[in-house]
Formats: C-alpha cells, structure tokens, sequence
C-alpha cells in the first residue's frame, strides 16, 4: 500500500450500533460544551444594550442613543464596542488551530476539560471588569475556551455515535449552543433594569463552563482516541460500556485498532497530509462549511439582535425580549433537524433552510428599505414586530441547516489520521469570519443599512448552489468507509479515484 494513498481509510463492517443508555448520557455531557458558545453568544448583545454597562465603558454611546440626529442604524457604531464581541473569536481562532495537537495528545475529553476551566477564568475576569482591558482579556480567555471545546466535541460526538444515529446525537451541540443563547437572552432580561445587572450576566457564564469542566470528568473519551495513544485496554472497556454489555464490539474495535495502525505507520505531520490532493475535497469542505455558515448573518444577528430591536423601534426590555424569542425559535428547530437528518439527510436540510433563509433575508430588507428609507424615520411597532417574525423565520431556516450541520459535516468526513486537524481549520475558519462579521457588522448597518440584509442574502444564495453541486450525502455512512462518498461524486472524484486506483488497481 502505497504512503499517502486514499485506501488507508478502507472500507468498515456494519457494527453493533444500538442507542444505549450511556452513548445518550455520554453524548449530552460532550454535547454541553454547546452551552458556553451560545451562552456568550446570547450574553454579549444584551449586556452592550445596558445603560449601567455603557455608562462605564462606553459612556459616548449613550451620548449618541440620546440625540434626535443620529441615524436609527448608526447608533451602535463603535469600533471598541464591537472589539468587545469579536475579541473572543480571534482568541477562539488561535486555541482552535493549537487545539489539534492537544486533542491529538492528551485526547478529546481533557481538552474539553481545558476549554472548560479556561472559560471559567474568563467569565470571572469579566464579571470583575474594571476597566476596558480587563473586559477584552477575559474575552481571550472565554474565546481560548471556547476554540478547545468547539474543537474536541463534535470530533468526540461523531467517534463515538453509531452510525445510523450519528447526525442526531451531533446536532445535540447545537442544540445546547441554542440553550445557552435562550438562557444568557433570559438572563439579560431579568438583570438589564440594574446597575450590577452587566456583571452577573458575564460572571454566569462560569455556570455552563462549571458544567461541561465537571460532566466531562465524568466521562471516557472516545476508543478512537483512547488507541491513539495507545491505552488499547482502556478502549476496549470504553467501546463496550458506550455499546452495551450484551453487544458485539470485537468486529468495531478491531477496525479501530487496523486504520490506526495504518494511520501512525504513515508517520506523516497531518497539517501536510491533509494538503495531499486524495484530501482536496475534505478541505474545501471544511474551510467552505464554516465560512458560509458565518455568511448566513446569523452571529450576527444573535450578537446584535438587542441593539438591531432597539434600532428599529423596540425598547430595552423589548428588545431583549426579542433576543429570548429568537432564541427559543432556534431551539426549537434545532430539535426538529435532529429528527430529521438522519432520515432526510444532510444536503435536503441545507438546501431547505438556504431557501428559508434567502426569502427571509430579502423580506427583511424591504420592509426596512420601505418603511425606514435612510434611517431618519422612525419605524412603528407593528411595523418592527413584523421584522421580528421575519427574523424568526429566518432563524428556523438556519436551526435546521446550517447551525448543527456546521458542526457535524467537518467532523464526520474526515479520516481519523487527520480528523482533528480538520476539525482545528474548520473551527479556525468559522471564528476568522465571525471576528470579521463581528467587528465590521455595526459600521456595515450604519453605512448598508437595510442593504446589510441584502449582503448577507446573496451569500446564501451562493452557498445553496455550492451544497448542490458540491456536498455529497454522508448520512448513516460509518466513518472508515466515508471516503466512499467521493469517489462517487460527479466532480470530487476526479481527486481520490486516481489515488485510489494508485493503491488498490480499483475502486471499492
């Protein structure tokens, strides 16, 4: 067998793959580290639209929110304002890429671990801010949290998933990212009428970080990782506790014993090996994924939903409502994609959602263009109520697409030798776009106005036709025999079936 060649990652057997009562309670506690993504998802809007937080960082806002002049889309245009936000995401970019070789070494539940009580340090740091600087530390610390768990979960959640259910027990990361946005967009509710009200919403989000530290002791890592780094033993009991004591776990456990084998005979540095061009599709998927995930606008309008609300036309308490609403409306068709993704499969849910999205978007901005024009109007309540059912349409479309699939198609398309590399670059890209979108959202919505709707709409048109013509189905495909996909694949082919051919003389 030739170095290099796509047929390491050969064909797998139809193993024992029952829904047990630890894979459940194993998947959710790895499925928490969800929780602390959208707990500062949902926290950080609601906290910049707190006078009591603004009158001691940003006292010039307030300032602006207070004259008759100022355009309803330019009234949150700060550059610090927004560093604020997207700090975490060049500090999640950065944990992420060094993320690999930490799950590689010490293993996908220790890094979860790590990410854990590095998010806690964070969240302490920013519930004590004093100072600017204080605030935009804790943030690198929350976002180093946040790249070591975004890193190792899903990885965890696909290795150690059956097959048949691996799409389900994967959007359980989504699904608690969206419990965390509800719970932090709850919170800022009920804290937002006091002058300490900014600190208890950032210090509480050592809560999520204390339960993902805390549930993934109590867990095993993954068999995968386990042989690895060579605890044979350990991964033995560990496949057989996730599986069942009555199932059969020899015919899976020794595949995971043969393709790792293979994988460290190759004795390749898996940032090199995963530019090989047998790997081209995977890259391109894993880098494209996450951008066009980031391109819905949806972070954006999770980070900014308060301060938008507040823009056209809701007061605070409204506009932090509004923030609770979407995301409940996200929560919801989260567990409706669990349902459905792996009886419909992954590509019927992108290209659904894309279509919901793209109407929305478009609908948004000319309710915005008709009823606001430039800005210098005030939009009414009925008018602003209608764009928040337009933004829960639009964010139902994205729940059951691209918020769990994002996290799912990166970790389950990769061969284990270079399944945390790939993982590191997806997480890299999704947190180098969201710094960007982030940091640039507020100065686009001023300058943009409602044609900011209008950006973001194309991208999704773009990336609709991308998943039809690019992403072929992985449903209910074990990982070993994932390579299978592209081979068949009209244009992807073209780069795995000549390796293949290299090593075998045919394909599978």
């Amino acid at each position: 067998m030739a170095g290099g060649g796509f047929a390491v990652d050969g064909p797998s057997t139809a193993f024992d793959g029952k829904i047990t009562f630890a894979i459940v309670m194993t998947c959710i506690v790895a499925a928490s580290c969800g929780l602390i993504l959208g707990y500062d998802i949902g926290i950080s809007g609601g906290v910049t639209t707190m006078p009591a937080f603004l009158q001691k960082f940003f006292p010039e806002i307030l300032r602006k929110a207070a004259s008759t002049k100022v355009n309803i889309y330019c009234v949150y245009d700060s550059q610090v304002l927004t560093l604020f936000t997207s700090s975490l995401y060049l500090a999640g970019l950065l944990s992420a890429l060094l993320a690999s070789r930490v799950t590689a070494t010490f293993g996908r539940r220790n890094t979860m671990i790590l990410g854990g009580c590095t998010f806690v340090a964070g969240a302490a740091l920013n519930g004590g801010a004093e100072n600017i600087a204080m605030l935009i530390l804790g943030r690198i610390l929350l976002g180093m949290g946040v790249g070591f768990t975004n890193q190792a979960a899903p990885v965890y959640l696909s290795e150690i998933s059956p097959a048949k259910w691996r799409g389900a027990f994967n959007a359980g990361f989504q699904f608690f990212l969206s419990v965390g946005v509800v719970a932090a967009s709850c919170i800022n509710y009920g804290t937002s009428k006091h002058t300490w009200g900014w600190r208890l919403s950032l210090g509480l989000a050592a809560a999520p970080a204390a339960i993902v530290t805390i549930g993934s002791f109590l867990i095993t890592d993954t068999p995968s990782s386990l042989v690895e780094r060579g605890k044979i033993e350990k991964a033995k009991q560990a496949l057989r506790k996730v599986r069942g004591k009555n199932a059969n776990v020899e015919p899976e456990f020794e595949e995971i014993i043969k393709w790792s084998q293979v994988s460290k005979a190759l004795q390749q540095e898996p940032f090199l090996t995963i530019f090989q061009r047998q790997y081209r599709p995977h890259l391109v998927m894993a880098i494209a994924i996450p951008l066009f995930q980031q391109l819905t606008g949806i972070n954006i309008v999770a980070f900014y939903a308060p301060n938008l609300f507040q823009s056209v036309g809701f007061g605070n308490d409204a506009a932090l409502l509004s923030a609770v609403i979407l995301g409940l409306v996200n929560l919801a068709s989260t567990l409706i994609a669990s349902v459905l993704v792996d009886r419909f499969g992954r590509r019927f849910l992108f290209i659904i959602g894309g279509i919901q999205m793209l109407v929305s978007q478009i609908a948004v901005a000319v309710v915005l263009a008709v009823v606001s024009g430039s800005g210098d109007r005030h939009i009414s309540k009925g008018n602003a109520i209608l764009i928040l059912v337009l933004m829960c349409f639009y964010t139902a479309g994205f729940g059951w697409s691209w918020g769990p699939l994002t996290w799912l198609i990166p970790s389950e398309i990769f061969p284990l030798k270079i399944r945390t590399t790939g993982q590191s670059i997806s997480i890299a890209v999704n947190f180098a776009v969201t710094f960007v979108l982030s940091q640039t959202f507020l100065t686009m919505l001023c300058h943009f106005k409602y044609g900011a709707f209008l950006f973001y709409a194309g991208w999704v048109s773009v990336m609709t036709i991308f998943i039809i013509l690019f992403l072929p189905e992985t449903k209910g495909i074990p990982l070993d025999d994932m390579y299978k996909v592209w081979t068949k694949h009209w244009y992807w082919r073209r780069f795995v079936v000549k390796e293949q051919d290299q090593d075998n003389g045919n394909l599978p």
